[in-house]
């Protein structure tokens, strides 16, 4: 519940920017340097803009690129994954080589390469190609587990019952893979946007575009921390860890909700202190 009500916020806080501050984030909204004050929440940056501004509109573009980058990812790693394990033989061997590739395929130094070819990859492209180059490792994941289920009594006897192949995919393994496609879209959110960040702060992103990376890119040009402006560099990091937190703590919830061992182990737990507070004894756990 806290993670999702600090991404409910968040989310929130992105969709109605325009209505939090009245300032344009890429525009002089007052002189710089300035401290947090009650017209300036977060204070200034040194070209005068305003922080608070920045950091809600840069939310727009930060949040799209990582959920973005991290359902696509999501979606083929469980597609390919799925596919691979239950069909198996040719289809098997063909996607699995199509996942070691992508295993092997690093992101960051492919950002990097298109960027210098393009002279700034623009936040889009930079999630694109996060989410062509992310999959890999559910997709691998899914199709271990895949392997495991194909097996089991209840998809043998749909299958015997004659149900279509997508059906069984849909309705008998897509549901036990549901923590696995969590994790992977948690994992590949938290990566895009670190991704995007750190491919910004270096100075590979595009500069002009409004995001928690840029914020940071132009707070470590301009000195922000030597010349004592905190303010410019703790609010989107902030941001950045918090969305992270959030999403973990999402993803334990998912986890322990899908994974019957989790829940029936957190039960036993309630149900011994409960007995300890009525002073019988739980050994029978």
């Amino acid at each position: 519940m806290a993670g999702v009500v600090i991404l409910l916020a968040l989310v929130l806080t992105a969709v109605f920017a325009p209505l939090l501050s009245s300032y344009d984030p890429g525009r002089r909204a007052g002189k710089p340097h300035v401290q947090p004050s009650y017209e300036h929440v977060l204070g200034t940056t040194r070209m005068g803009k305003d922080v608070f501004t920045q950091l809600v509109h840069g939310a727009r573009v930060s949040l799209a690129v990582g959920f973005g980058a991290g359902i696509f990812a999501a979606m083929i790693g469980l597609a390919i994954g799925i596919s691979s394990g239950y069909f198996g033989g040719k289809v098997d061997d063909i996607l699995t080589f199509f996942v070691n590739v992508v295993l092997v395929l690093p992101g960051l130094p492919l950002i990097i390469v298109i960027a210098t070819m393009v002279e700034q990859a623009s936040p889009m492209v930079i999630g694109l190609v996060l989410a062509l180059t992310g999959w890999g490792w559910a997709a691998r994941t899914i199709r271990t587990q895949t392997l495991a289920l194909r097996t089991r009594e209840f998809v043998l006897s749909a299958e015997l019952m004659g149900e279509k192949k997508w059906r069984i995919i849909l309705v008998e393994i897509f549901p036990n893979m549901l923590s696995f496609v969590m994790g992977g879209l948690v994992l590949g959110t938290i990566a895009a946007i670190l991704a995007e960040a750190a491919l910004e702060f270096i100075g590979l992103g595009d500069p002009n575009a409004v995001t928690w990376g840029t914020m940071l890119f132009w707070a470590q040009r301009n000195m922000a921390l030597q010349s004592g402006a905190w303010w410019e560099v703790f609010p989107p990091c902030l941001a950045i860890m918090l969305t992270g937190a959030a999403l973990v703590l999402v993803n334990f919830a998912v986890d322990e909700i899908t994974n019957p061992q989790l829940k029936a182990s957190r039960n036993i737990g309630r149900i011994r202190k409960f007995l300890s507070r009525r002073g019988r004894s739980a050994d029978v756990f």
